[in-house]
């Protein structure tokens, strides 16, 4: 029931399919030409969706799930033909020839490049909004919060329009903890300079929180985003809005979110 409530009141939101013609272009690297590591050269690849015959259009860019250990770059049926662009990223994993913090590392880099390269298919680099599910989410999260990430690039990180992470952690990733030998789900948070909460900061652009039904969560994934929003807003930000998608689990809740995000972004002016 709360499933069919939530995916009625997105209906109401006035969704429409773009009829506008699409190019989709896979496997472009968006590391240097001389990267040697074999691995890099395997995971650094993004894919791009965009329409045709539309200049300034805005752009989405989405990071994967799968706990930093697993998942594959993907375009999520939510976010297409909307009018917009979508860039769904690879990045490396832990346990096949990565550690933290690269996938952070790789995180920005694949942004930096949408940054310098999104006018060359028509888009507008004023208006890229960043996306991810899950492990996506805390990448995005740490984008958005520690601006020595994108600063490396050359970029600020108040320079996205809109930064939507679902069901991020916000302490220290557990495959992190696990990193550092200590139990992988531990009940027991650390928070530190890996932790979006350690990086919390007045934002210079927008960012909306979204989770799945509190009840049907990951434990304290709901609790600690809305701690992120309390900090956030005691910080200076005016309301971070955080949703809850109810009557649906950690997985699921990507489905409705994603098409929250449609919504939002192609509201934004």
């Amino acid at each position: 029931m709360k499933k069919s409530l939530v995916l009625a009141v997105l209906a109401l939101m006035s969704f429409s399919s773009f009829a506008q013609d699409y190019r989709t272009i896979t496997e472009i690297p968006y590391i240097s030409s001389g990267e040697k590591d074999p691995y890099r050269k395997e995971r650094c690849k993004l894919d791009i969706c965009y329409p045709t015959g539309v200049k300034d259009f805005k752009t989405v860019v989405w990071y994967h799930g799968g706990g930093l250990t697993g998942g594959e770059k993907r375009f999520r049926e939510e976010l297409m033909n909307q009018g917009f662009a979508v860039v769904a990223v690879n990045y490396r994993l832990y346990g096949k020839g990565a550690r933290n913090p690269d996938y952070t590392v790789d995180a920005a880099e694949s942004l930096a490049w949408v940054f310098r390269h999104i006018s060359e298919y028509g888009g507008n680099p004023g208006r890229i909004y960043v996306a991810g599910h899950s492990a996506g989410a805390y990448l995005t999260l740490m984008l958005a919060l520690d601006k020595s990430w994108l600063g490396a690039h050359g970029i600020d990180a108040d320079s996205v329009r809109w930064y939507f992470p679902i069901g991020g952690q916000t302490t220290t990733h557990c495959t992190i903890r696990e990193e550092m030998g200590l139990p992988m789900f531990e009940e027991i948070p650390i928070i530190d300079r890996y932790a979006p909460l350690n990086n919390a900061r007045k934002l210079g652009t927008r960012m909306t929180l979204i989770t799945a039904d509190p009840k049907m969560e990951l434990l304290a994934r709901y609790e600690e985003n809305l701690y992120l929003k309390a900090i956030l807003e005691g910080v200076g930000n005016d309301e971070i809005p955080l949703y809850r998608m109810e009557g649906y689990d950690h997985v699921e809740a990507a489905h409705p979110a994603c098409m929250l995000i449609s919504r939002l972004v192609n509201a934004d002016e």
